[in-house]
């Protein structure tokens, strides 16, 4: 049981699919500079058998952008947002200077079940404050219960299967992300 990249045009068929028969997915809202973050954050997400819509593999985005096409890049979102049925705001420094970070989460306020996620070292009142009207995961051991809630088995079920990772390993994968209790 893994999930999928939608974002990747190689996963398209499955992608169609998956959305159909109602697999959850998250939409993975970030500043690009975050991507290698990210892209643990989402292997994370998919090796606990949910798929993810990480744009680093939408070559139709990563092409708007290139042709500086603001029309195209919000084609881009609002597909990749419409066939998601979670949204995590990935919340670094970053994010304070991003353009479309609020854009997306104004787009898919009302289309996904949204969440923020903080990297490691983010203060409560370093938050912006459209992200302080959604729950807020703090660390790995509450993304591992948000992760629990979308899939819809326990922590100790996912765990057993090694969807879910506990902390009680040498080293967390994503440890040098995430802080693991807040």
């Amino acid at each position: 049981m893994s999930g999928i990249n939608r974002a990747l045009k190689l996963n398209e068929k499955t992608s169609k699919l998956n959305l159909s028969n109602k697999v959850k997915c998250v939409f993975i809202s970030h500043h690009k500079s975050d991507l290698d973050y990210c892209k643990k954050v989402a292997e994370y997400i998919m090796k606990s058998g949910i798929d993810v819509y990480l744009d680093e593999y939408d070559y139709d985005l990563k092409h708007q952008v290139q042709t500086n096409n603001p029309t195209g890049i919000v084609r881009c979102i609002k597909k990749g947002i419409n066939s998601s049925s979670h949204m995590l705001c990935v919340i670094s420094p970053n994010t304070l200077y991003s353009k479309w970070v609020p854009w997306e989460i104004g787009y898919g306020y009302d289309k996904t079940t949204i969440g923020a996620l903080t990297f490691k070292g983010i203060t409560e009142s370093s938050l912006p404050d459209y992200i302080k009207t959604v729950p807020v995961i703090r660390g790995t051991k509450s993304l591992n219960s948000y992760l629990s809630k979308i899939s819809g088995y326990s922590e100790d079920y996912m765990k057993s299967y090694g969807y879910i990772s506990s902390h009680t390993k040498a080293s967390h994968s994503l440890d040098t992300v995430l802080d693991w209790n807040l």
